[in-house]
């Protein structure tokens, strides 16, 4: 079985397009722990564009499955975690302009800025994951850099349309999670993930979480919230 945390980004992100605070994001974490999730994860950007600090604080304060904050390194977003101390902060990658996340890190070339920040979110007992691409040789690196798990990255696998295709990226994600276990991380997956690409990660019996938004809260709109939730806990295997 694998837990799912739900991205709750994009009911921010519906809200700030109409201004006020509908859709609530409280009450839309809620309504998803209710359904059964195992997390709730956040994704705060610097230009604030859906979830904000005071979601993030106003979440902290009743949240009571895992809480995943991720984002950039930056000084503000390493505050804020700190402040709250999340259960898993997941470090990404960020490009000015970015609609939404498209690759890992390259831990050669930002070895000494992820060393800084993953020894200083550890140090207040924070569990730190690494969004990375699925790619086994970098397994070994982003243990020595100290991260405790790593996101594997599952674009290229989402957006596979053949079955060679889908084939040949789910192989990188197994090889990359195998590497990943034998270097001694727990992996997490994410990115694109829907009904109708989720249910292979069950193969991979070292997955411990998948975070998932976009897919979910689109879902949503033609199911109902809760109902999403149950779809995609379904998908990951687990019993309603």
């Amino acid at each position: 079985m694998i837990n799912l945390s739900v991205n709750v980004n994009k009911v921010a992100t519906l809200r700030n397009a109409r201004g006020g605070d509908e859709p609530n994001v409280v009450q839309a974490v809620r309504t998803c722990i209710e359904a059964g999730c195992q997390g709730i994860t956040v994704h705060p950007r610097d230009d604030q564009r859906h979830i904000g600090p005071g979601d993030v604080r106003d979440i902290a304060g009743m949240v009571t499955v895992e809480f995943n904050i991720e984002g950039d390194p930056r000084p503000d977003l390493l505050d804020i975690v700190m402040e709250i101390r999340p259960t898993q902060c997941t470090l990404v990658p960020v490009e000015p302009g970015e609609i939404t996340s498209h690759h890992g890190w390259n831990i050669e070339k930002d070895e000494n800025y992820l060393g800084r920040a993953i020894e200083r979110l550890k140090s207040e007992g924070v569990r730190v994951s690494l969004f990375m691409d699925p790619e086994p040789a970098n397994m070994a690196k982003a243990s020595a850099v100290g991260a405790d798990r790593v996101e594997l990255y599952t674009g290229p696998y989402a957006s596979a349309k053949t079955e060679i295709e889908i084939a040949n990226e789910f192989g990188k994600l197994r090889d990359t999670h195998d590497a990943a276990l034998d270097a001694g991380m727990d992996v997490n997956a994410g990115h694109d993930l829907t009904l109708e690409n989720l249910y292979r990660l069950q193969d991979l019996s070292g997955i411990k979480e998948v975070s998932i938004g976009h897919a979910l809260i689109s879902h949503a709109l033609y199911v109902g919230l809760a109902q999403a939730v149950k779809d995609f806990r379904i998908s990951c295997g687990q019993e309603i």
